[in-house]
């Protein structure tokens, strides 16, 4: 692995958890606005910042009340809307549309996070769902624009 490559992951991992930690409180529960979310974007622009944000989730949920259920259940399901996220963008060209369809597939795959949080705290899974999907199209919705504005003066694809 480059050098390069190990830098930004560590980079991206690391705002990814400051980011989680600054808002905390509203990260790991029933109706979770988890800001740092807006990371995931950037696997719209280069596949490889993946690994990053997976190595951010994994660490900031070493830190969450939920234990091993987040480990699980909070890293699969990032590993795995990502993963659909770098197959689909191989089809789809536009960044605009990228963005959208992460932003509805974060948002659907939340289904996952809420029968985490079914089994562990025995909260309602249709409500559950609604909050936390809710809570993820917000940050991710409102999030697209700013990483559109950044990845014009950084321009992400050439980063890593």
């Amino acid at each position: 692995m480059k050098v390069k490559f190990l830098a930004a992951s560590g980079i991206i991992a690391a705002l990814y958890i400051a980011v989680t930690m600054l808002v905390a409180p509203f990260g790991f529960t029933e109706v979770q606005f988890r800001v740092s979310e807006i990371f995931n974007h950037l696997v719209a622009f280069n596949p490889r910042f993946a690994v990053g944000i997976i190595m951010g989730v994994f660490i900031s949920n070493l830190f969450s009340p939920l234990g091993p259920y987040d480990l699980v259940f909070g890293v699969g399901q990032t590993m795995i809307t990502l993963g659909l996220l770098i197959v689909i963008c191989k089809f789809v060209q536009n960044i605009w549309a990228r963005l959208i369809i992460n932003t509805f597939l974060f948002t659907c795959t939340m289904f996952i996070i809420a029968f985490e949080l079914n089994l562990a705290l025995e909260l309602p899974f249709l409500w559950t769902w609604l909050t936390v999907a809710a809570g993820e199209f917000v940050v991710l919705a409102v999030g697209a624009p700013i990483m559109y504005m950044l990845n014009k003066r950084l321009n992400f694809k050439n980063m890593i």
